[in-house]
């Protein structure tokens, strides 16, 4: 079987794990270059130590060489201020398809379990952030049984996971996931949180998400839950609910204020998450990045599946 050769835009920590899990665990993806503006990468050299193209000009400079046109997926790991300038780049051909890890959000929206048939269409996709791809499956689970009003998700992780680049893309993050809760996970609104946590030993990501829905039966909303966090799983292996899920009732003559919305009452659900990494390149505490890789690798994944079916 044919492979899709895919080139990786930043050599960091997220582009050097996504390189790994490429090499190790892809079905329908063959590494082919790392791009970075930094000579000197760590990532630069452990790509060209594996035998793969590198090059220190940014994608400006894998554009010129000869390997750019055998290229169909490019990820894109670096900020979002520099994806507006790679898209630029890829734009211009019509062959090859972008697959944004930063909280850019130029192109849709992607969340794998939830909306993956918006990739079909169009050549950016738009991975959201770790704490996005952690809990928006949850507020669409609950969604799909009853209309979720409002959706809250607070992600906590090791503040040595956060690396230059997720501390600069730190409101983004937060912009960006609360939209993503809107418009991926159904809800009339949406809020995000990040917690960089100092402890040491780090701790795993840690991820709570509250939804307000309308009332609903709980046993049909916890076992959307759980089937949710089973699709999750066949990517993440190491994503799972870390206590039950909890309900309370907010009564009709006693309803929260919600901003944007004003007065609101239904049935409130608590989700806890814990996601370990599957210690490809980084540390397992690290799952707040090895959910992001192991999201955007499963949609390269099926969007190389589906160009070679339609060949076929």
């Amino acid at each position: 079987m044919q492979k899709t050769k895919v080139a990786i835009v930043g050599p960091g920590n997220i582009g050097t794990d996504l390189m790994i899990k490429i090499i190790k665990n892809s079905t329908h993806l063959e590494m082919s270059a790392m791009v970075g503006i930094d000579p000197d990468s760590d990532g630069l050299a452990r790509a060209k130590r594996m035998g793969y193209i590198t090059t220190a000009d940014g994608l400006a400079g894998l554009e010129k060489m000869p390997e750019w046109s055998d290229i169909k997926i490019i990820f894109d790991a670096t900020s979002a201020k520099a994806h507006n300038y790679n898209w630029a780049i890829v734009e211009k051909y019509n062959d090859k398809r972008i697959i944004d890890l930063t909280p850019a959000a130029v192109g849709p929206f992607l969340v794998p379990p939830v909306n993956f048939d918006v990739s079909q269409n169009v050549r950016n996709v738009n991975m959201v952030t770790c704490g996005g791809q952690a809990t928006i499956p949850i507020v669409a689970a609950v969604n799909k049984v009853a209309k979720v009003h409002y959706g809250e998700i607070v992600a906590s992780i090791a503040s040595k996971s956060a690396g230059p680049g997720t501390r600069a893309n730190i409101d983004e993050f937060t912009e960006t996931t609360a939209h993503a809760i809107e418009k991926v996970g159904g809800a009339d609104k949406g809020k995000a949180l990040i917690i960089l946590n100092p402890a040491e030993p780090p701790v795993v990501m840690r991820d709570t998400v509250f939804t307000l829905s309308e009332q609903s039966d709980r046993e049909a909303v916890r076992k959307s839950i759980h089937d949710m966090v089973a699709e999750v799983q066949k990517y993440v292996p190491g994503y799972s609910l870390h206590q039950e899920v909890q309900f309370d009732d907010i009564p009709e003559d006693k309803p929260v204020m919600i901003e944007g919305l004003g007065y609101r009452h239904g049935l409130k659900t608590t989700v806890l998450l814990k996601v370990v990494g599957a210690g490809h390149y980084l540390p397992e505490y690290a799952g707040n990045l090895d959910i992001m890789t192991s999201a955007a690798m499963a949609t390269g994944d099926r969007l190389a599946q589906m160009s070679a079916d339609n060949i076929a």
